[in-house]
């Protein structure tokens, strides 16, 4: 899967620089694609691209769709050059802050404009086919997105099992009803929708058309309020109540004694088989046509999953129920020659996840933030101990970034492994560049770097702390702050270590 040696940045779609208060597919991604190019690199990494909700802290990990787009990454520029919005529109911005994402400052005015949009598109004379091909393209998940959304706005009431039971239930009486009664609003979820995959794709082929690729990424579990628990509630564990009777978490290890309690509906593998795994299938198949890599997070619950009673009130009394893997892995290679997943193996993993992954050509992660332990020389993320059939990072959304992790949270300890592997001196102005250049030196075919660090950014350019719910997914890059002496800099050192 990995065929040569490269390498690339990540930065998610929201950090990007803008006018509008976040970033989106507009002229900065063009930019900043111009640049990874110029900066010699061959992949860009993103996070998630689905929906998000404030509160739910805005995470695009806790998501309402398997298969919608966040709307707001929908640029209004490029509204404006294919005639839906008027230059005019956004002639008076308001003031929003820099270097931050404002999530509600930016939905407050952005989808006004999306409004108009769609207003104009349906009451106009514009050209409907392309949308119309996609209605009828993307029906199989389109359809009760759109009604579910259209159900969340009418109904007020974020809690589906709480609906009126004929749509609760999805009669056909009900079904048919509320798509007669929200029929603009469900054209507007639509013509959303439609926009955002329009621009995505748009931004994706100008990539490919310069030999840049994406990086992707599949979070395994979904929110319980979401289209897909709602219109396949077979596909998860519910009782005759449409609750979840048993959740999902991480059992305790080293860093908590009573594990994690995520809290989102588990999958009924025994049903999922009887179907040929059909939502899975379509869901896989959908993110390899968006990216080019997908990184499939918490791949170790597609081996086995802590499955946790919906009573409790930690992650402690739970269990590992299996999955058949391989039964599930063998349906989608029968669909897809290749499978371009790369596995997200970071933390306590098995035998057989390590085994799965090799028989399956799958690469995994290695990231040099985990490596200076006192464990250092047979430490799997150390350089060293790298193989050729992986992806290595100096550090992921969820770390630190690397000049933040060596100021804050490293112990005097762990700097003296740092410098002492380095074989030089290493202070914090210095220690991104130093490990980034040590992770290009990796065996591994392909290195990728956080924005952060190769700007040589402090803990305040940190995108998540797991855990916390406040204050994450904000950091954005201001205009110009990702500059040219920079992507030389990136250039040469690629090139040096043959990853051109």
């Amino acid at each position: 899967m990995l065929h040569k040696r490269s390498s690339g940045l990540l930065l998610h779609i929201t950090s990007l620089p803008s006018a509008h208060g976040i970033g989106d597919l507009g002229p900065e991604a063009y930019r900043f694609a111009d640049q990874l190019t110029e900066a010699k690199q061959s992949y860009w990494q993103i996070l998630p691209l689905s929906p998000i909700e404030e509160g739910l802290g805005n995470s695009p990990y806790s998501s309402a769709s398997a298969f919608a787009g966040n709307i707001l990454l929908i640029s209004l520029e490029r509204l404006v050059d294919e005639g839906f919005l008027d230059a005019a529109d956004l002639a008076k911005p308001p003031k929003f802050a820099k270097g931050k994402t404002d999530y509600a400052a930016a939905r407050q005015y952005k989808e006004p404009l999306l409004d108009k949009a769609f207003e104009r598109f349906f009451d106009g004379s514009m050209d409907r086919h392309a949308y119309e091909a996609f209605c009828h393209e993307h029906g199989y998940w389109l359809e009760d997105y759109a009604l579910f959304a259209a159900l969340n706005r009418h109904t007020g009431i974020y809690d589906w099992s709480q609906w009126p039971a004929p749509i609760r239930d999805r009669t056909e009486a009900g079904l048919a009803q509320y798509r007669r009664d929200l029929a603009r609003e469900i054209e507007r979820e639509k013509f959303r929708q439609w926009l955002f995959l329009k621009q995505w794709f748009e931004l994706k082929n100008y990539c490919m058309a310069k030999g840049l690729q994406f990086v992707g990424d599949l979070p395994i579990y979904l929110n319980y309020h979401s289209a897909d628990v709602w219109s396949h509630p077979r596909v998860f564990k519910l009782d005759e109540n449409h609750k979840p009777f048993v959740v999902s978490g991480v059992p305790p290890d080293y860093f908590s004694e009573t594990g994690q309690l995520w809290g989102n509906p588990v999958y009924d593998w025994k049903y999922l088989r009887s179907t040929g795994y059909d939502w899975w299938l379509k869901r896989v198949s959908f993110n390899i046509h968006l990216f080019n890599l997908v990184r499939f997070d918490h791949f170790i619950g597609l081996v086995a999953f802590w499955e946790v009673d919906a009573k409790e009130k930690t992650a402690i009394n739970g269990k590992w129920v299996k999955v058949p893997t391989s039964d599930f892995l063998a349906t989608l290679f029968r669909h897809h020659q290749h499978l371009p997943i790369i596995a997200e193996d970071l933390g306590v993993v098995t035998a057989e996840v390590r085994n799965i992954m090799q028989e399956n050509g799958f690469p995994g992660m290695k990231v040099l933030l985990f490596a200076f332990g006192p464990d250092l020389p047979t430490n799997p993320y150390i350089v060293h101990n790298h193989t050729e059939h992986c992806i290595a990072y100096t550090g992921t959304h969820d770390n630190n970034t690397v000049r933040g992790a060596y100021s804050k949270d490293a112990d005097d300890a762990t700097r003296q492994r740092v410098a002492d592997y380095l074989g030089q001196p290493v202070n914090e102005k210095t220690v991104a560049w130093q490990l980034i250049r040590l992770t290009m030196q990796s065996v591994a075919k392909v290195a990728i770097f956080p924005v952060q660090d190769v700007l040589n950014l402090d803990e305040r350019a940190r995108v998540n702390v797991p855990g916390v719910a406040e204050n994450n997914w904000a950091w954005r890059l201001t205009p110009g702050q990702f500059a040219d002496e920079d992507v030389a800099k990136l250039a040469t050192i690629t090139q040096l270590y043959g990853r051109q």
